[in-house]
């Protein structure tokens, strides 16, 4: 299937042609465009070996900004298949009615989505049994076919550890979070975590592959040292609609990739400007101003 790249050049197509006040004829035109030459990443070719290129995201809304130019200078390539196939006309009926926005996912982790119902099966466990790595003999994880061809073992690289399942599970439990930290530099040298991916085994389990793409599911078996088997049920993986994030571990999320970044006052402020944009007095100029501006880095 498409990776999400390809989806990107119509999504950027579309926001490009609706800020550049381009009419009806030009915005067809530049979703035609942005349809026939988006992305055809091979998405598997990067899972067997993790690399920079991550579904083509980047070309993707690269495409997208060059059809809304093309087509409001003149340049033809309707019709988009995805928007104006008759097969697919029952995916736009429902416009202003169903918010596709509402129904997204935030990622907990900074790993491939694919591996986070087998991290939060575990997480469940930990925190339930108040389980450390010490308490561990071994983890049996099981989940869908592509979430079981996931980079196995220690990797070198942060693209790799991205796109991890035994070493994202093997860092929730010795550090009970998946930061950033420890997805690159030392991270990928961790002597814990390395002893504790040899401590996990990844299996293929049909159940969890039958109800893929729709859901991302997995479910986990722990045995501990003192001869408990602790079995995990069937989990989906955490962030959207199926199983929400609160909106605190939303924040908390933020708080910890911004603040280090633009300091914890101006990344404080840029969150009250987002979750106030639905006030009736809210402007979007508030908010602009605090994101345009360079990142200085302060506490």
């Amino acid at each position: 299937y498409h990776t999400s790249g390809a989806w990107n050049a119509l999504g950027v197509a579309a926001i490009a042609a609706r800020l550049r006040r381009l009419d009806e004829t030009q915005l067809r035109e530049a979703l035609g465009i942005a349809e026939y030459h988006g992305p055809r990443s091979q998405m598997m070719r990067e899972i067997a070996t993790p690399t920079m290129l991550h579904d083509g995201s980047g070309p993707g809304a690269l495409i997208g900004l060059s059809a809304a130019v093309l087509a409001e200078r003149g340049f033809t390539g309707a019709p988009a298949i995805t928007v104006e196939a008759p097969e697919v006309a029952t995916h736009w009926q429902d416009l202003g009615v169903f918010w596709q926005s509402l129904h997204q996912y935030v990622k907990p982790y900074p790993i491939c989505r694919w591996a986070h119902a087998a991290i939060d099966a575990v997480r469940g466990l930990c925190l339930v049994h108040n389980l450390g790595a010490s308490d561990i003999a071994h983890v049996q994880v099981n989940s869908f076919h592509y979430a079981a061809t996931l980079f196995e073992g220690m990797p070198d690289t942060t693209s790799k550890a991205q796109y991890s399942l035994r070493f994202a599970v093997a860092t929730f439990i010795i550090h009970r979070r998946i930061g950033l930290e420890h997805i690159s530099g030392a991270g990928l040298a961790d002597p814990a975590v390395a002893d504790m991916l040899t401590r996990i085994s990844v299996t293929e389990t049909e159940r969890h592959s039958a109800r893929f793409p729709a859901g991302r599911w997995a479910d986990v078996i722990i045995t501990t040292n003192d001869g408990r088997v602790l079995m995990s049920g069937d989990v989906h993986a955490r962030g959207g609609p199926e199983a929400t994030m609160s909106k605190q571990d939303v924040e908390a999320k933020y708080m910890e990739f911004a603040a280090p970044v633009l300091g914890s006052g101006r990344a404080a402020a840029i969150r009250d400007a987002v979750l106030s944009l639905d006030d009736r007095d809210s402007r979007f100029s508030d908010l602009s101003a605090l994101l345009y501006d360079p990142p200085k880095i302060s506490s």
